[in-house]
């Protein structure tokens, strides 16, 4: 994601950096994990596991451009470009990372069980699927 960095970074007037940058994201496993234990892979009939099938057609990557194409990043801040995937997914990242608010990583969350924490601002919609549910 440094290339993403280094493109978004340069030169405003070359737009096709910009557009590039933009455009450039990477699942992990706290991006591709996120969307398997609130749901949303299942609820879009996407489920896969972690790796090639995030960038698959119906995959995570596929999810995080589509919603990038619903929200308008510009009421974000007005540099931003209005479909800005990268930043969608450096957003649901930053909610999962220990860097960032370490909401839902795997560190702060049993894999084998659901998710108990209340004061997540997902809880509510939320499905709260195990990663590696007890046999």
């Amino acid at each position: 994601m440094a290339l993403a960095d280094l493109l978004l970074g340069a030169d405003p007037a070359r737009g096709r950096w910009v557009t590039t940058g933009s455009h450039m994201i990477a699942v992990d496993t706290l991006v591709h994990n996120f969307m398997h234990r609130t749901g949303v892979l299942r609820r879009l009939n996407a489920d896969h596991a972690y790796g090639e099938g995030c960038y698959a057609p119906r995959g995570c990557s596929a999810i995080i451009r589509g919603l990038a194409r619903h929200i308008d990043a510009r009421e974000f801040n007005s540099d931003f470009p209005a479909c800005f995937p990268r930043f969608i997914q450096f957003a649901l990242w930053h909610f999962c990372a220990e860097s960032g608010l370490n909401i839902c990583n795997g560190t702060r969350i049993n894999d084998a069980m659901r998710c108990q924490n209340r004061y997540c601002p997902w809880f509510d919609g939320c499905e709260r699927i195990c990663l590696k549910p007890h046999d």
